[in-house]
């Protein structure tokens, strides 16, 4: 086997460390700040490591307070540096929501085009830890709603190594969701991996009889599901989204004139989500080319539960995403 091809199995955290990594020896512009990402090497050991490595001025522990460091990583880009601001969960970013929505994302608008703001923001998202409402959601459609930013989900071990290494080169704001939920899932991916366009959606599995549309941790169940599903006879096409501002239309669009159905897949809430805008979209402009309607599999609207089982109930699942799936294509 050439060496380019082989496979090396790690983490969804090691990827994501390797990545910061590469990033920080790349460029010494580049920069970690965020709570506990030195001494304490992360709130999930993303960063565990890194302070002995690159030093104080490179890996900075910041005050508990996501509006000032936020605001600080933003100064920092329009200084001529490359910041990644950590936000420890997605809950907490609310409390930055005023930097990235006032600031980050209107700048280059407000100031004519002269103000590049190139930071890079990382939130720790989604459900599956047992962190309840306090610690985990999918707000990721808040975000996508938002002009200005670009917002990127890292639904595979692949896209955890190289999609910072893209992002980090962006001249304008970048929001990246992790998922805590895949921290500890082993993957394996290339020694050699190219860099990730991250422009476009990825299509994960070809398949003719439907479009299984998802990001983030839907990916690997939406695989799981559709391998499931062949045994039935079923050849489901998987399309991770990966960038959800801007949505690639021309992927969804193209998956769902050749399957003529389309399920999307998402963890967070149903309402106002980014299932709603992708199912506006294949209305919109392939809507003669559908033999179902639309189905939409989200998350339950409620706030998300501490015990275990009524978070896993909370979210979508591989069983339902199979069960879904049958009906669609009109197996049950």
């Amino acid at each position: 086997m050439d060496e380019n091809n082989e496979l090396v199995k790690l983490s969804y955290r090691e990827a994501l460390k390797q990545a910061l990594r590469e990033a920080l020896q790349k460029d010494d512009k580049v920069f970690l700040m965020g709570e506990d990402v030195g001494r304490y090497g992360g709130a999930f050991a993303v960063s565990k490591g890194l302070l002995q490595e690159f030093g104080p001025e490179r890996i900075m522990d910041v005050p508990l307070s996501e509006s000032g460091f936020t605001g600080a990583g933003i100064g920092a880009a329009l200084g001529g540096m490359r910041p990644i601001v950590e936000i420890m969960t997605v809950n907490f970013s609310l409390l930055a929501f005023d930097q990235i929505v006032n600031n980050a994302a209107t700048l280059l608008h407000m100031s004519g085009g002269q103000l590049n703001v190139p930071v890079v923001i990382r939130i720790s998202c989604g459900i599956g830890r047992q962190l309840a409402a306090q610690h985990s959601h999918s707000w990721e459609p808040l975000f996508a709603h938002i002009p200005g930013l670009k917002v990127f989900s890292v639904g595979t071990h692949e896209d955890a190594r190289m999609l910072l290494l893209t992002a980090i080169k962006d001249p304008d704001p970048v929001i990246i969701f992790e998922y805590t939920a895949m921290l500890n899932m082993e993957g394996s991916i290339p020694i050699s991996i190219p860099a990730v366009d991250i422009s476009h959606a990825k299509v994960r599995r070809t398949g003719k009889d439907i479009s299984i549309i998802t990001y983030g941790a839907g990916v690997y169940k939406s695989l799981e599901a559709a391998n499931e599903l062949m045994k039935a006879g079923i050849d489901a096409e998987v399309i991770d989204l990966r960038s959800l501002r801007p949505l690639d239309d021309r992927t969804i669009i193209d998956s769902v004139s050749k399957t003529h159905r389309a399920l999307i897949v998402e963890e967070a809430w149903q309402s106002v989500s980014i299932s709603s805008e992708v199912s506006a979209r294949i209305m919109e402009k392939c809507f003669y080319e559908l033999d179902a309607p639309v189905q939409r599999l989200g998350g339950v609207e409620v706030p998300i539960p501490y015990p275990k089982h009524l978070e896993d109930a909370s979210i979508p699942q591989k069983d339902q995403i199979m069960e879904v799936t049958k009906k669609l294509v009109g197996h049950g």
